[in-house]
């Protein structure tokens, strides 16, 4: 298998057409994360006791540090070298902060392609809290920066963001299924320019351009050039 299969360097996005779960490995650590963010939200909007939470802690502390005591991987890059998680792609699926199943983190972003048009679904609770009953602007942007990164997928030479511009028209509400819709402007030389729209019970309420630039060389150029950083005396 070639390192451009390993690690999805033609399009790193490419994990967004996979939703099961790579094994069972990733199915347990998907069930983890299902609970961490259940946690997540219990510690935002309850209120026990003190001494509860004291509890709460201690027993959260003991599981941490069981955690890591077993064997570590760092990076994606590094997951999808092993071969026995999956590909980059699939690995990306599971442990990306914005669209990962296993990322407690993530809310998850679903999102695919359409035809001609990028769509994705996602809802936040209320840990992504902003302004009053509404998700915060900063997890908004970040939202877009995800999913029209993903919508390079109708193109054929993904890039890195140049920039996200996002236009907020209403409030964004928590606890709702938020749908997204994303369609190329043009391409110019390596840059790339989408526009995505993100809308709550059919209101538009935020839209964003991005510019997502391919490096020279292509994706797969970021891993000769980490490579030979990692190989560089100091």
């Amino acid at each position: 298998m070639s390192t451009e299969q390993i690690f999805g360097l033609e399009n790193p996005f490419a994990s967004e057409d996979i939703t099961p779960p790579f094994n069972d490995e990733w199915e347990a650590k998907r069930r983890v994360a299902k609970a961490l963010r259940k946690l997540t939200e219990a510690l935002v909007t309850s209120t026990p006791s003190i001494a509860e939470m004291q509890a709460i802690a201690e027993q959260l502390e003991d599981t941490a540090t069981n955690f890591t005591h077993s064997e570590r991987i760092y990076g994606r890059r590094d997951w999808a070298a092993s071969g026995a998680h999956g590909n980059y792609g699939q690995v990306s699926h599971e442990l990306n902060p914005l669209a990962g199943w296993s990322n407690p983190l993530a809310p998850p972003l679903n999102s695919w392609i359409d035809g001609k048009t990028a769509r994705g679904t996602c809802r936040c609770g209320w840990a992504y809290e902003g302004p009053p009953g509404s998700v915060h602007g900063g997890v908004v942007a970040a939202i877009f920066d995800q999913f029209l990164g993903m919508a390079q997928l109708m193109g054929d030479q993904p890039g890195m963001t140049g920039y996200i511009h996002v236009n907020y028209h209403n409030r964004t509400p928590l606890n709702t299924e938020l749908t997204l819709e994303g369609k190329y402007i043009k391409v110019e030389g390596r840059k790339n320019f989408i526009r995505g729209e993100m809308f709550a019970d059919g209101v538009m309420t935020a839209s964003a351009e991005g510019l997502f630039v391919q490096p020279r060389g292509g994706m797969k150029a970021l891993t000769t050039h980490e490579t030979a950083l990692k190989n560089t005396p100091r």
